[in-house]
């Protein structure tokens, strides 16, 4: 079943928060940019990082 766009949005946040942790010691200029990027999708959608969990989660 295709995602929806909201759907779509929430599993790239998820992804590039993900890949923010993993490279915070390597590069955290590179990190904090995946971290913005992540951010930025949850607030196009007005979701809290909480929010977006739980919407996964449904």
């Amino acid at each position: 079943m295709p995602l929806n766009n909201c759907e779509n949005d929430l599993l790239i946040a998820v992804a590039l928060t993900r890949f923010s942790v993993d490279y915070e010691q390597v590069d955290p200029e590179l990190a904090e940019h995946a971290w913005q990027l992540a951010a930025d999708r949850l607030f196009k959608h007005g979701l809290e990082s909480e929010e977006a969990v739980r919407e996964l989660l449904l």
